[in-house]
């Protein structure tokens, strides 16, 4: 008996992974069903045209006016909702500010009025300092889904 009590029960040091195991898969799965969410757009018809694609070095700013005339701003950290012709310089002109080199598109649907579109153009090189703005079209041909 005496042996018995002498034998001290060894203390178990391990740490348990499972319980961490099942909160990375939950977190895993989470990541995985809202990553398509994250890069809705604004579904435009953009006019046609028999422009070439431009080669792009940087990813550029694209500033989406759907038929309302609501414009959206395709900006890392940019809100994903529409935002006022002011907000939007605010936006653009400090990322310009700070990224020369970054090109700026006007992307417009097909229905909004020109005037609209060239207020757009002009609030961004007046107000936001951006030295050239495009205008994005859809190459001829192209059928948009």
């Amino acid at each position: 008996m005496s042996s018995r009590r002498l034998r001290k029960k060894k203390l178990k040091a391990e740490i348990n992974v499972v319980p961490y195991i099942d909160v990375m898969l939950v977190l895993l799965i989470i990541f995985m069903v809202t990553a398509p969410l994250l890069n809705l757009g604004v579904d435009i018809e953009l006019p046609q045209s028999n422009a070439r694609p431009v080669e792009q070095k940087k990813e550029p700013v694209v500033i989406s006016m759907n038929s309302k005339g609501e414009l959206w701003l395709k900006l890392e950290g940019a809100k994903n909702e529409p935002m006022t012709l002011d907000e939007m310089v605010v936006q653009v002109g400090a990322f310009v500010r700070n990224n020369k080199d970054v090109p700026v598109y006007v992307a417009a649907d097909n229905d909004v009025a020109y005037q609209k579109v060239y207020d757009v153009l002009t609030a961004l090189q007046t107000r936001a300092n951006v030295p050239r703005a495009g205008l994005m079209s859809q190459p001829t041909g192209v059928v948009k889904k």
